[in-house]
């Protein structure tokens, strides 16, 4: 993955104490993983909604801790406790930027759930706003889905060449409607950045890994057309995408190609990733969990079966065990003992294509990322 900035003056032996901003699902997921690390602790919650910090509570006492959270109601009675070591930020995504912003003016360490923020423009503050912190603090992106054991397998194979020059990767999720969240909040594009930033940054994330190049035109096409559509909350119907098809053309002439829909639960694998190169061909599938290798030399249909398990994940949860994994790697990057595997940038290029899909749809055509300001001159993680 990316980048090597370790927190190499973080204490070692003593306790990891985090705090969690946003206790509904995601966050309780995030509860859960860090209690199955060893020598971690969740010692603060903050959410002003009350449902969700007695689910976080009962989250971090059910698991066994001997002492209960001190849970608030905001971020910056969080920080002013001087509770925790490390914060995750897994709020709605309408409130990442100024939370982020509050974390990152604190010493603390930080993971924040994807997508990074709802705009490029909001990205790029907090991407700027990173860079002017102390050294040795770790900020981490919350992209799991590369950990997940079939898709970090592909990735491993295609670092060591198996393909050889990666020309297309095309990835499929078929899968369930969105889940209702607080207050509906994830039904309405002001609030989430649109589908396509909201869950297709993963995707688009792990496009930017396979290619390694630097995405330059998108090309989109969707809608809403089955889910929601009966749905009103305060007289307002929901609007966000169900399906959609985009096409990103990157300045090396790869190409990726997403495959989106929402109303699809009769599939047997939720997500699809294929990668080909002018050597060979590498699928991934979730949560068959099985990974297929063929190279071209080796003639036509003849391919590889794997079924990939990983014996370190220690909860499994929502995504496969990807998102322990994902809190493995922070805890080591925090103790000095591992790099930054996914970084700010890798979450701003990921929204950026997103955002650019969707105005694709809007505007009937395709959209250059010269033609986002925030963009211009700025490179890859890699």
């Amino acid at each position: 993955m990316t980048s090597a900035t370790t927190g190499s003056d973080a204490p070692r032996d003593s306790t990891l104490r985090y705090g969690v901003v946003g206790t509904g699902m995601m966050g309780v997921e995030h509860i859960e993983n860090i209690l199955a690390l060893d020598g971690a602790a969740v010692t603060a919650v903050a959410d002003p909604h009350g449902a969700s910090q007695e689910a976080a509570r009962r989250a971090v006492v059910g698991a066994g801790s001997p002492n209960e959270p001190l849970v608030v109601d905001t971020v910056e009675e969080l920080l002013a406790a001087d509770a925790c070591d490390a914060v995750v930020i897994a709020s709605p995504n309408h409130t990442h930027c100024d939370t982020l912003l509050a974390v990152l003016a604190s010493p603390l360490h930080v993971m924040i759930e994807k997508p990074l923020c709802t705009t490029i423009a909001e990205c790029r503050r907090v991407v700027d706003a990173a860079a002017q912190g102390p050294a040795g603090r770790i900020v981490w992106m919350g992209l799991e889905y590369g950990y997940m054991p079939p898709t970090a397998r592909l990735l491993r194979e295609l670092d060591s060449g198996a393909v050889g020059n990666v020309r297309m990767v095309a990835v499929r999720e078929h899968r369930f409607p969105f889940l209702d969240k607080v207050d509906h909040w994830n039904r309405f594009n002001r609030y989430t950045g649109g589908t396509l930033v909201e869950k297709c940054c993963h995707f688009f994330y792990l496009m930017n890994l396979a290619t390694g190049a630097r995405p330059v035109r998108v090309m989109a096409s969707g809608g809403q057309d089955v889910n929601h559509l009966d749905e009103q909350y305060d007289g307002e119907r929901p609007d966000i995408f169900d399906n959609a098809y985009v096409i990103v053309e990157y300045d090396n002439g790869s190409r990726g190609m997403l495959d989106l829909c929402m109303f699809a639960e009769a599939s047997r694998n939720e997500q699809e990733v294929v990668v080909v190169g002018d050597e060979g061909k590498i699928e991934a599938f979730v949560p068959e969990n099985l990974v297929r290798i063929g190279r071209r030399s080796d003639g036509l249909g003849q391919v590889t079966d794997v079924i990939v398990e990983n014996p370190d994940i220690k909860h499994v949860g929502l995504h496969h065990g990807s998102s322990y994994l994902e809190h493995v790697g922070f805890s080591e990057a925090i103790n000095g003992v591992g790099p930054i595997e996914v970084n700010l940038l890798d979450g701003l290029w990921s929204v950026a294509i997103g955002v650019a899909a969707h105005r694709s749809i809007a505007e009937g055509r395709p959209v250059e990322l010269s033609e986002y300001p925030e963009l211009v001159g700025l490179g890859l993680p890699r």
